[in-house]
């Protein structure tokens, strides 16, 4: 966002432009001579990691901030969930059936954006990853309700674009997988897990690690379709092993509808 305010010193955005009016020269034309925050290959250099994690950092912080979000609703889910019109493009029958969470991640993210965004306030802005599946349903929920939603999204190898109900201002791209799960919980006021693979238990149990350990504030954490989890994680067999302690099991509720979501986060109580 470029500063309006009037400043003594000549501001960044001027001096890029005029760089580019510089004489064409061996002198001008050699990569020594770029303004060092205009340069992509200095930026990219190895060495300048730690750079480019913290613009990774500020840059989403910055526009969300400028925006006006005030906090989110973490919307994590499978990408090769099918829209249930869409049923018969699903690679196996599971999957077929899980898109009836398509319509649960789209109601429930409807009912959330209709609730926090009244006013001039954006409270419970759906956050996604972005892509297809239950994270477009999340990005589609809201804008069915007429709201502003934001969608994460990384760099992949393979093509991987915003899905098209992503509010474009608060659309944003990663490089580094740390950078983005950071953006997905800093205003976090609940976290939703849709049915997923890979990718949807590395966020949830990253987030269930970060409240176990007090290394952030409980909020409600909500788990659409309870069979499907159990299935997935024998949640009994490592209380009873004693690698978690059975009071862990209470850091999340199981839940199959909107519905039930909606009414467990309005009658959230933080634990002391």
């Amino acid at each position: 966002m470029h500063d309006d305010a009037r400043r003594p010193l000549r501001d960044a955005f001027r001096d890029i432009e005029s760089a580019r009016d510089s004489p064409d020269t061996a002198q001008a034309r050699s990569a020594s001579y770029r303004l060092a925050f205009a340069d992509p290959e200095f930026l990219c250099r190895d060495e300048m990691r730690a750079v480019r994690v913290q613009l990774e950092l500020l840059k989403p912080e910055l526009m969300m901030r400028d925006y006006g979000i005030e906090s989110t609703i973490v919307l994590f889910g499978g990408a090769r969930i099918p829209d249930p019109a869409h049923r018969d493009t699903a690679r196996t029958e599971t999957l077929a059936d899980l898109s009836r969470y398509y319509d649960e991640a789209r109601e429930f993210a409807r009912r959330m954006t209709l609730k926090g965004q009244q006013g001039d306030r954006l409270d419970h802005v759906i956050v996604t990853g972005g892509g297809p599946g239950v994270m477009e349903a999340g990005n589609r929920g809201a804008a069915d309700a007429g709201g502003v939603s934001i969608g994460l999204n990384i760099v992949l190898p393979h093509e991987q674009v915003p899905n098209p109900y992503v509010t474009p201002e608060l659309c944003f791209n990663f490089h580094y997988f740390a950078m983005r799960k950071m953006h997905f919980l800093l205003r976090a006021a609940a976290i939703a897990i849709f049915p997923g693979g890979f990718g949807t238990l590395d966020e949830m149990f990253e987030a269930l690690t970060l409240i176990q350990t007090r290394r952030m504030d409980p909020v409600p954490f909500l788990l659409f379709g309870r069979a499907f989890w159990e299935n997935v994680i024998n949640w009994k067999a490592l209380a009873e092993a004693g690698t978690i302690s059975p009071e862990d099991l209470k850091l999340f509720s199981f839940v199959e509808t909107a519905e039930e979501a909606v009414a467990i986060i309005e009658g959230w109580t933080a634990p002391r």
